[in-house]
């Protein structure tokens, strides 16, 4: 059980980095792939078919073509992370407006940790311990900004 990641350009990995971090952090099986729905579609078919990860999340940039691409080939889920560049929202707009019958599930540009989170999410569905991780994570965020808090309302009264 585990996510299917597949980034449309080696440029995409670093910001895709966040997403694993999260996935190691709970503990949820991946593999990572650069494909492009353009230049090697029979590659990206293969990985599609093949893989026996239960979801798919999918960095694309500029036309953001392969989490469509991906979602055509398949009825487990697709999660799009747009990629920023050039032009401002091009990756966005190209995934959320698939074509009815062909739906894409899709976080904010650059939002590689919501998408690993969505990704997690849709994963718990079936794993309840899964669950359990995600509960804590989210507390060690809120628990992150209490000290953030803190800290700043200690500058602010030390100011």
């Amino acid at each position: 059980m585990g996510v299917c990641v597949l980034l449309g350009s080696k440029s995409d990995f670093d910001k895709a980095m966040k997403a694993l971090e999260v996935f190691k952090e709970l503990g949820i099986d991946f593999e990572v792939h650069v494909a492009s729905a353009h230049r090697t579609p029979k590659l990206v078919e293969e990985m599609v078919m093949n893989t026996s990860h239960e979801v798919f999340l999918v960095f694309a940039g500029l036309s953001a073509a392969l989490p469509g691409f991906v979602a055509s080939l398949t009825t487990k889920p697709v999660v799009g992370v747009p990629i920023s560049g050039k032009v401002p929202l091009d990756s966005l707009l190209s995934m959320v407006q698939m074509p009815k019958g062909v739906p894409v599930a899709v976080v904010g540009v650059d939002n590689a940790i919501n998408g690993a989170l969505l990704c997690a999410e849709l994963l718990a569905l079936k794993n309840k311990s899964l669950t359990s991780k995600i509960e804590a994570y989210r507390e060690k965020m809120r628990k992150k900004v209490l000290e953030d808090d803190k800290e700043v309302q200690e500058h602010v009264q030390a100011g």
